[in-house]
């Protein structure tokens, strides 16, 4: 993590509470957090005493880059260029709230789309003109570079670097530690009446676990209004408002997360996993998970394969060579 004088504490630490977390028994291989800054740095209020110099970050895999206060005055040149030079080793970078300004600085984001605090969508546009600044997202993800809305945008955007690097399960299971949603897909929009809503605090509140324990029905948008009591045209408007999307593309999120979870923790077929997630098919299911993950439903069993849970009928032991 890159820090300097006048970056936002609470990204600073909400990305400390993800990253720094104690996962031992939960996930293998766990990040190893390091502060990265110019000796002592005031954060808000606090002060911070960095584990190492600015220059450690070429040595990162993952840079994270907090919000930045005074979006009127230029960061630092030594953050930008040590910013840079981590991206040019190598390094994933990812910016929370307005440390877009710093990325944009360095040039990451030139000729890229990317997202900040909404209420700064304007100016990070105008100074940066080679830069897609889209005001309407949680988060971007470009793949070697990222950028997130802000506040609790930020913890969306950690969350899916989570997702990304250790799969479904473990984001989920860290969400719940943090008491946070396991996952608001990065395209959600940033006005959401609702961003985070609490259990019986929204119209939805019983209408979302019914449609979650039902993934493997064909659900419509007439089945949706007909269990919560409304006309067919209100469920568009109330899903807007509590969940920033539309009902058919919140079930077809809820549908891809649970395949995830059913291809990480059980030794079911795609066509099982295509039916219990209400894909009806293992092609519709290929179709639709590859375009929204990035990679073939087989592709991401192997990869996230859960090493720390038992899998059924296997007497809690792990099969031989299976990782």
């Amino acid at each position: 993590m890159a820090v300097v004088d006048g970056m936002l504490h609470f990204e600073l630490a909400l990305a400390c509470e993800v990253f720094g977390a104690d996962m031992t028994g939960v996930a293998d291989a766990w990040y190893r957090l390091s502060v990265c800054g110019p000796s002592a740095v005031r954060v808000g209020r606090f002060r911070l005493e960095p584990d190492h110099g600015l220059d450690h970050l070429r040595h990162a895999d993952t840079v994270i880059v907090p919000g930045w206060a005074d979006i009127g005055q230029d960061p630092p040149a030594e953050l930008i260029d040590a910013v840079r030079a981590a991206h040019g080793a190598g390094a994933r970078v990812a910016s929370l709230c307005t440390g877009a300004f710093v990325l944009a600085a360095a040039g990451l984001l030139d000729g890229k789309r990317a997202t900040t605090h909404w209420a700064h969508t304007r100016e990070l546009s105008e100074r940066h003109p080679r830069v897609t600044v889209d005001p309407d997202v949680l988060y971007v993800d470009n793949g070697s570079v990222l950028t997130s809305a802000g506040k609790a945008a930020a913890m969306d955007l950690c969350l899916h670097l989570v997702r990304l690097d250790h799969g479904a399960s473990i984001a989920k299971t860290l969400a719940r530690r943090l008491v946070v949603p396991p996952h608001r897909d990065g395209g959600q929009a940033q006005f959401v009446t609702t961003p985070v809503p609490a259990p019986g605090n929204h119209p939805l509140a019983e209408l979302l676990p019914w449609a979650i324990q039902r993934l493997d029905h064909p659900l419509t948008v007439e089945d949706l209004a007909r269990q919560a009591r409304m006309s067919s045209r209100n469920p568009g408007r109330r899903f807007r408002a509590v969940t920033g999307t539309t009902p058919l593309q919140w079930l077809l999120a809820q549908r891809i997360h649970h395949a995830q979870e059913l291809l990480e923790n059980t030794d079911d077929t795609i066509d099982a996993i295509a039916t219990a997630a209400g894909m009806g098919t293992a092609t519709t299911l290929r179709r639709h998970f590859g375009r929204t993950v990035g990679v073939p439903p087989d592709t991401y069993r192997r990869t996230f394969r859960s090493r720390t849970r038992p899998r059924p009928n296997d007497g809690g032991q792990h099969r031989q060579g299976e990782r």
